[in-house]
């Protein structure tokens, strides 16, 4: 059984799905879906326009707002919307589906689906990519909450000047509350988000379109000329400013990660109807105002509102940027629980927070973690100016990565020739690393903080793998072939007590450790003995009649092989409840639960550098017990002590 390795994912955010949802049949099933989907999937880019033109045009990074320099950075921005998140994401990438589910770990698990049992992703090139990959969007979960609120709220600054020392309080007060809220789960106001966003998305619209109307020959930068020209007439310059117009695109990954929650075609009509003309109309606006007003815009996006209505718009504004760190938060729990059932995370504390929505869970490790991360983020650099020289790298590292995945899907599962694959790739890898490259400046400034958290994650992920696998190793060793500890048992019987016992056992043949243990020092058996191996497979969800196999060893003995999907917390009562129709007689309450405790010594010959052997220990011991993780009632565990050297 993968007694430490499994739990993860689904960048679940918000949904109250219990799976991969199928796309919808109705108007007004795509109507909800779609503003589900609002609420959850584009919060984050959805909140770009408080902070991303301000950067562009901003004394210390950008350029003058010129009319010249207006068109090129509006095309960017207009080229950069279409090419990554309509072309790239909405088009290509999300046909790419995991079983209908989407984000960088169910495409790695898209490329290493075997059939039978399933072990943790075979480590390769694409696997280590994908690990950190997953890394870096730790790094953006916890800019993005950060940025996001610091920005919204720094519109009292417009209010008024006497108010600017409020803005850093208000935002850690903001965030705090945010975190201490997620143990209550988010279930009874998720069903409001989509509502908000909505309403941002319009009000956004409206404070842009009087200036679009204004001054009609701002939408001549649509022409991809003006990007070009930009980019050749400032050079360097110009390139590196590539920087900032990538804030644009942020929360872009969050299109693939959501799509089992909410289908492909809800958030494609989400974008299209409602979430793209908002960004353009708001986007083109403040270019509009910059054009007329020049160096007096102080703030363009807060600049847009009318002084009587700024108040109103700073309060939606910190409900949307609110949206969009609590699609990242859950994201994050989501990813955690996703890399915990791959066998590439410690085991965690999953709290489901609703007993109808499988998805909505709470990891409270990982909560106070981004918490106390994110108010370091606003008490280090007080503004969303100084924490954008942060923003961008995790996100475009990560799109890169899930472009090369996506050409190996292309190649591999669906037997594209290389030249139609590379048609694919080549253009996708080129905007990807043209905007990373252009955030490598960023690193000194603050880009080494997702860079930071994205390799100590991948550190964490392929130690805790290494460890796993050869602890595997060492329990395997010491089994015994299933046909000769029956055939002793049959010559020489054991007392046999009523009830049944459970040993958990992590190989699907032999007799594990945990039963040889038991009867060495205890020399008795109980009448009816299961073998139960849990394995979670690279598939998101796995049905309930498929996720059991039982095979009769005689002598009162039987192995059963469950199945469990990455995005599902496996439950080995549940599980045992299934075989009574399968000639196990289970009885919860004449059931004795037997766990290996495995105590970790690095003195061991084991090859593996001795600073990976002390983390794992490390991990080991804090993980969460094995008891919990499998959902097994702990007045009916017993644990037998084993010393093992790495």
């Amino acid at each position: 059984m993968t007694d430490a390795s499994a739990s993860p994912a689904t960048t679940n955010r918000q949904s109250t799905v219990h799976h991969a949802v199928h796309e919808p049949h109705s108007k007004k099933e795509l109507a909800a879906l779609g503003l589900g989907a609002l609420g959850v999937v584009y919060g984050d880019i959805g909140t770009s326009p408080l902070y991303s033109l301000r950067e562009c045009f901003g004394e210390e990074h950008g350029v003058d707002p010129t009319h010249y320099n207006v068109f090129g950075v509006l095309s960017l921005v207009f080229w950069a919307l279409t090419l990554v998140v309509v072309v790239k994401y909405l088009t290509f990438i999300m046909r790419a589906d995991n079983k209908g589910e989407g984000g960088i770990l169910a495409l790695a698990a898209l490329l290493d689906q075997r059939e039978g049992p399933a072990r943790a992703l075979k480590i390769g090139v694409p696997v280590l990519l994908a690990l950190f990959g997953a890394g870096l969007l730790y790094g953006d979960g916890i800019i993005t909450p950060a940025i996001s609120v610091l920005g919204a709220v720094e519109g009292l600054g417009e209010q008024s000047p006497a108010l600017v020392q409020l803005i850093v309080p208000i935002t850690v007060g903001i965030l705090v509350g945010l975190f201490l809220v997620q143990r209550h789960g988010t279930g009874r106001i998720g069903g409001v988000f989509g509502w908000i966003m909505l309403v941002w998305f319009l009000a956004i619209a409206v404070a842009g379109a009087p200036y679009v109307f204004k001054h009609p020959t701002i939408l001549k930068a649509v022409n991809p000329w003006y990007g070009i020209d930009f980019l050749a007439h400032h050079g360097r310059h110009g390139f590196f400013l590539l920087g900032s117009v990538v804030l644009v695109i942020t929360g872009g990954e969050a299109l693939y990660a959501d799509m089992g929650h909410f289908g492909k075609k809800p958030i494609r009509w989400a974008w299209y109807c409602v979430a793209f003309p908002g960004l353009l109309f708001n986007y083109f606006g403040q270019g509009a105002l910059l054009l007329e007003q020049g160096k007096a815009v102080t703030h363009p996006f807060y600049n847009l509102i009318d002084d009587r209505l700024l108040i109103p718009m700073i309060i939606l504004a910190t409900a949307a940027a609110i949206i969009a760190s609590q699609a990242l938060i859950s994201g994050a729990f989501s990813l955690t629980s996703q890399a915990v059932q791959l066998g590439y995370w410690p085991r965690v504390t999953v709290v489901h927070t609703s007993h109808k929505a499988e998805g909505q869970i709470y990891i409270p490790e990982i909560n106070y973690a981004l918490m106390i991360a994110c108010v370091t983020l606003v008490l280090a650099y007080r503004s969303s100016s100084g924490l954008a020289a942060a923003y961008g790298i995790a996100v475009t590292g990560t799109m890169g990565i899930t472009s090369y995945l996506y050409y190996l899907v292309c190649r591999r599962r669906w037997g594209y020739s290389m030249g139609l694959a590379l048609l694919l790739f080549i253009p996708f890898i080129f905007v990807d690393l043209g905007f990373f490259s252009a955030n490598v400046i960023k690193v000194v400034e603050g880009g080494w903080i997702p860079l930071s958290v994205g390799a100590g994650v991948f550190v964490i992920m392929t130690t805790w793998w290494r460890g796993r696998l050869e602890l595997s190793k060492i329990m395997d060793a010491g089994t015994v072939p299933d046909d000769l500890f029956l055939m002793d048992l049959a010559g020489n019987p054991l007392p046999r007590v009523p009830g049944t016992a459970v040993f958990m056992a992590s190989s699907m043949d032999g007799i594990p450790n945990v039963l040889l243990h038991h009867v060495k020092h205890n020399k008795v058996l109980h009448k009816q003995v299961v073998l139960l191996s849990v394995r979670t497979e690279n598939v998101p969800w796995i049905a309930s009649q498929k996720s059991i196999e039982v095979k009769d060893l005689g002598e009162g003995f039987f192995r059963v092989y469950a199945r469990s999907g990455f995005m599902q917390t496996p439950d080995v009562p549940k599980f045992l409840s299934r075989c009574a129709s399968k000639g196990i007689d289970w009885r919860e309450a004449d059931t004795t639960y037997y766990m290996g405790r495995q105590t970790l010594l690095t003195s061991g010959k084991v090859r593996m550098a001795k600073w990976r052997k002390i983390l794992f220990s490390f991990l080991s011991r804090n993980a969460r017990p094995p008891t919990a993780f499998f959902q097994l009632p702990p007045n009916r565990v017993v644990e037998l002590g084993l010393q093992i050297e790495l």
